[in-house]
């Protein structure tokens, strides 16, 4: 397997592009089994779990063309409606195919997912949602058999509790349903109403885009289209933190400030400048001082959880103590034994770490748990005295497109060492 070395101490400056948000565009693809025409899709980026959901969509039958930065995918007929273990198991979002594919066909076989090892994630909402709308669901073998012989029929769903997979599941299935759906306590991610956006350019009839109630109205059949991914504001936010960490500035092209604007008031309070430019926005540390600052994680519009662990990264540096709940995924803090064998100070209780600052961060071989985690290890060893490896790089390949690129343009001392 990949590792990357690190040699830490070089500010960081220049630019650095944001590339399409793979979880809009993982739903994106989903969507591409809801119609017979071609969905064109710019800003794709260049990740593992795009080449893993490409190549699960291929086995449904979706004719997938990828080019750099784009792709079109055409899904004449669906030739099976099961999403096997052996590709599901690699990634969660591999759900996604459940509600288009019991929208369009009437039934659908689909393995229960797999992914990072972050807690249970259960799919128990994505199924309750089907179910309110006809479908007849049984586990089998570890599978989700789902079948509707008259097709899906449109109703009220209240989601006890935020679900943005469920969220998109379900706005997806009641696309082609009889009559209206409403979904109540709909997640508001930017990445759910990128696919609530380019559904609508396909011909769904959705009302509430950006709030916590959507009424879709179904239609008979959906059409192409054309559709630019919207910005990764996760990637755009760990750029963010690297600029902090090491001292440098950077203009992150293509970012969107106000899809990060728990993180921008995270970032203003711990002493960071971030400025709005013509073609997105630039950060760099307005003090020498790294002020420690207390971080919960919320659903949107509040602190990505996706962004904890860079967060912790750059409070390892803070001018004193603070903590960091985590209220969405259980088993995420297994970045902290990595970050300890730097020179860290955290300790855990439950879902809340207390981190105290240091003087610095020393460079030591360590192994990435999962995707957040691996680009925190990064993030550390941009500041750490001497040399990093970060081993299992293989997380942070799917959701960070060419990183040791991007961060060596600006100066950064980091090289991919090939397995």
């Amino acid at each position: 397997m990949d590792r990357i070395r690190i040699r830490g101490g070089t500010p960081l400056r220049g630019k650095i592009t944001i590339s399409g948000a793979k979880n809009a565009a993982l739903p994106l693809m989903a969507a591409s089994l809801l119609t017979v025409e071609k969905l064109v899709f710019q800003n794709l980026p260049q990740l593992a779990d795009i080449t893993t959901m490409a190549k699960l969509l291929g086995q449904h039958g979706t004719q997938v063309e990828m080019g750099k930065g784009a792709a079109t995918l055409h899904t004449p007929s669906i030739s099976n409606v099961t999403a096997p273990y052996d590709l599901v198991r690699k990634m969660r979002a591999s759900i996604l195919v459940l509600g288009p594919l019991v929208a369009r066909c009437g039934k659908a076989r689909v393995s229960l997912p797999g992914g990072c090892a972050l807690g249970t994630r259960p799919v128990d909402l994505h199924i309750a949602g089907l179910q309110k709308m006809g479908a007849r669901i049984d586990l089998e073998d570890g599978y989700i058999v789902a079948e509707v012989p008259r097709g899906l029929t449109g109703a009220e769903i209240v989601f006890p509790q935020v679900t943005v997979t469920g969220t998109e599941n379900l706005m997806m299935a009641a696309c082609l349903a009889k009559g209206e759906t409403v979904l109540v306590g709909a997640a508001r991610e930017p990445e759910v109403t990128d696919l609530a956006e380019c559904l609508v350019k396909m011909g769904a009839k959705i009302e509430g885009i950006g709030s916590d109630t959507l009424h879709i109205q179904g239609v008979n059949a959906l059409h192409g289209t054309t559709h630019s991914i919207v910005a990764d504001r996760i990637v755009a936010g760990t750029y963010a933190m690297a600029a902090a960490m090491t001292g440098g500035e950077l203009e992150l092209v293509g970012a969107r400030m106000e899809h990060l604007q728990a993180v921008i008031e995270f970032l203003d309070r711990v002493g960071i400048s971030v400025t709005s430019t013509k073609d997105g926005f630039s950060v760099r540390r307005a003090a020498n001082t790294i002020r420690s600052v207390d971080v919960n994680t919320a659903p949107y519009p509040g602190f990505p959880t996706d962004l904890q662990a860079q967060a912790m990264a750059l409070m390892t540096l803070g001018n004193d103590g603070c903590t960091i709940h985590e209220s969405i995924f259980e088993n995420r803090f297994m970045h902290v034994p990595e970050l300890c064998r730097m020179g860290a100070n955290i300790t855990v209780n439950g879902a809340t770490a207390f981190v105290r600052g240091v003087p610095e961060l020393h460079g030591a071989p360590v192994m990435a748990t999962d995707l957040r985690a691996s680009v925190c290890l990064v993030l550390a060893g941009l500041v750490a005295k001497g040399d990093t490896i970060v081993s299992r790089v293989y997380h942070l390949d799917r959701g960070y497109e060419r990183v040791e690129e991007k961060l060596a343009a600006c100066g950064a001392e980091i090289e991919r060492l090939a397995a």
